[in-house]
């Protein structure tokens, strides 16, 4: 997962990685524990995959105020030297996408969950970047989703039926329940959404073809605009049943 989120986030614009781990953490919110102890043998690994390539250093000393005086100017000097040599002027490698890490992002994007499985901070990281998904995959992706929550939610009415249950863990159970059933009805609204702007597109395309296909398409659908989910939401929507 974190080799997917670095490279989606590279694969937009280059960045040092004091700003990969702020987009990880505030922007993504699938990192918020994220450490440089974890990130940079990460960008380390990519590196030497050839997925990523550093094209340089960012940021620069801060200027030596002038204070008219001939000894606080040396003094100065002196404390930038000092702090270079600590490193406390550190620079800060900037990182670039490859062809290689482009190929490697759009493979562990596309790529299909194991079979069983019900990954909420799997789905959530691929929903942020699914406007980069062919049309097909995306679709794909967010009815692969709505077919985990529906064997969960069937799961979990078994288990709200069951006699040997206390008020508590019943009320956890349909709690559940609720929230599952809420997620599914999300993504309903996004599948609906989703079929029906790729109907429109199929429809603008076949208008788009020839005076002689326009009449097939008369009668197509009209566009719905789908706003870009961000992540939070699909992490915040799942998070009651996501746990489970």
């Amino acid at each position: 997962m974190l080799d997917l989120a670095i490279l989606g986030l590279l694969f937009e614009q280059e960045m040092h990685g004091y700003e990969i781990r702020r987009r990880l953490r505030d922007e993504l919110g699938l990192f918020a524990n994220i450490s440089f102890g974890s990130l940079y043998p990460a960008l380390s690994r990519l590196e030497r995959a050839g997925a990523v390539t550093v094209t340089g250093t960012g940021g620069t000393a801060a200027p030596i105020p002038a204070t008219g005086s001939l000894g606080g100017e040396r003094a100065g000097m002196r404390a930038r030297r000092s702090g270079a040599a600590l490193g406390t002027k550190r620079s800060r490698k900037v990182y670039r996408i490859t062809d290689t890490g482009r190929a490697r992002f759009e493979q562990l994007l596309e790529g299909e969950e194991a079979a069983g499985s019900d990954d909420a901070r799997s789905f959530g990281l691929r929903l942020a970047f699914a406007r980069h998904l062919a049309p097909s995959a995306r679709l794909a992706l967010l009815e692969r989703r709505r077919a985990q929550l529906t064997r969960r939610l069937a799961t979990d009415l078994v288990r709200a039926s069951g006699e040997r249950l206390d008020v508590y863990t019943r009320s956890l159970v349909e709690h559940s329940t609720e929230a599952t059933e809420h997620d599914i009805a999300w993504l309903d609204r996004l599948i609906d959404a989703e079929r029906l702007k790729q109907a429109a597109a199929r429809a603008e395309g076949a208008a788009s073809a020839g005076p002689d296909e326009t009449s097939t398409s008369s009668t197509a659908t009209p566009s719905t605009e789908l706003g870009e989910p961000h992540v939070g939401d699909a992490v915040s929507s799942t998070s009651p049943s996501g746990s489970s």
